[in-house]
């Protein structure tokens, strides 16, 4: 796929079920994964994995009555995507800034902050 696109959130509940599982996936899959938690109807998760194969992350076949998906994105690869799309909208492409945000909102312990000091020590 040339061009990824950001995926909505419940879209990529979906993903998140299918990188959790060995594929192929099915519709008993989701829906037992998040589909009956969320009160979605099997036509509900067939429409949204279909707009995920039309968007080139998915690929499906037809095993007699049943449909199977498998993913033709890596997890890591969106993860990245996604992280870079955030860093450069709003952070305007500076880590530092990001890291700024993180530390001021206590979000990082000081375990996390020397775990980022040894990715930034491996990187130079």
């Amino acid at each position: 796929m040339n061009m990824m696109k950001k995926l909505p959130d419940t879209e990529f509940e979906l993903m998140r079920v299918v990188w959790e599982n060995e594929p192929p996936i099915t519709t008993n899959i989701i829906m037992q994964a998040i589909g009956n938690e969320k009160g979605w109807k099997v036509p509900t998760v067939l429409t949204l994995m279909n707009r995920l194969v039309k968007k080139g992350f998915l690929k499906t076949e037809k095993n007699g009555k049943e449909r199977t998906f498998f993913p033709l994105i890596d997890r890591e690869d969106y993860l990245k995507f996604e992280t870079n799309h955030f860093l450069k909208f709003y952070h305007e492409n500076s880590f530092l800034s990001l890291v700024s945000t993180l530390y001021d909102g206590e979000k990082l312990n000081e375990d996390e902050l020397q775990e980022l000091m040894k990715l930034i020590e491996k990187k130079e």
